[in-house]
């Protein structure tokens, strides 16, 4: 995602040459899996790809994704996320290894997976807060998708990661982007403000270019950690998931993405391409791609 500004010592030149002499050297976290768990209630097949690529933006890998299968109280889930990172990697790696566990101890999860989901999305960014001396300064966007059986789907997200949808081959956004000039009133009204300098993205009090996130404690008091949450039931027009943080979505719209790997049936290859084409076009951010497939 957009980086807040830092001061120009931050940033090393030579650290910055060394990064571009070995960028095209950097191996792509890239994988596969499906579900194999049994179950009565779970008729769908589910199987997912991924494909990571560190950007050219002079800072080191600040995405995380998460993708793992679960059977929890004779449920199958599928559990899959998207984690951009900015002043840092260490929000997203905490996000990483605790927001799933949180949703899921959720006692009313399975009754009520919506407010279990805001539920632990405002309870893991407390503790985000609490610790942050070992965590450091910066945030996490986040969008979470949770496949219930393989016809359930819960999507949630914080900032500008994305989830879009493809039913019948029309892609439909699943998630909000979460950009400061659509909630500069509230931001206003919480005391901050929002600017947006010639040739920059509008930024949180000069600085974030999110108006939702996990983290960031200097920012906060004007800063939302709401999940914007949607539920769809997954049926014969379902096709597939794309989860990808805004360096895809920067270069790409919904329905491009879509026809790009709708007929691309392994979802890893198709995951692999959409982040090649965004670096085709140019993209400088880290780029994080799960494409999850049903049927």
């Amino acid at each position: 995602m957009e980086r807040r500004r830092r001061p120009s010592q931050g940033c090393s030149l030579l650290r910055m040459i060394k990064k571009a002499a070995c960028l095209d050297e950097s191996a792509p976290d890239t994988g596969k899996g499906k579900n194999k768990f049994k179950s009565q209630l779970c008729t769908n097949k589910v199987s997912h790809g991924f494909h990571l690529v560190e950007g050219q933006s002079g800072h080191d890998m600040e995405d995380y994704h998460f993708a793992e299968y679960r059977k929890k109280k004779g449920h199958v889930l599928g559990l899959f996320a998207i984690y951009d990172g900015h002043l840092g990697d260490r929000v997203p790696s905490y996000l990483k290894e605790n927001l799933f566990d949180n949703i899921l101890e959720e006692q009313n999860f399975f009754e009520d997976p919506k407010t279990a989901i805001k539920n632990a999305y405002h309870s893991t960014d407390k503790v985000i807060l609490e610790k942050s001396l070992q965590l450091g300064p910066g945030g996490s966007t986040a969008v979470t998708a949770i496949v219930i059986d393989g016809k359930d789907l819960w999507v949630a997200n914080i900032g500008d990661s994305r989830a879009v949808i493809c039913r019948g081959g029309v892609a439909d956004q699943l998630s909000v982007d979460h950009e400061p000039h659509i909630e500069r009133r509230r931001i206003e009204k919480q005391g901050g403000f929002v600017t947006t300098l010639p040739g920059d993205v509008p930024r949180v009090n000069g600085q974030l270019a999110v108006a939702r996130a996990f983290g960031d404690e200097n920012l906060k008091a004007h800063l939302s950690s709401e999940p914007d949450i949607r539920n769809v039931r997954i049926d014969s027009r379902t096709e597939f998931v794309i989860l990808a943080s805004d360096g895809l979505w920067k270069v790409m719209s919904n329905q491009e993405a879509v026809d790009m790997v709708r007929h691309i049936r392994d979802p890893q290859s198709a995951a692999k391409r959409l982040t090649t084409e965004a670096l085709a076009r140019k993209s400088k951010d880290d780029i994080s791609c799960i494409v999850i497939r049903f049927g």
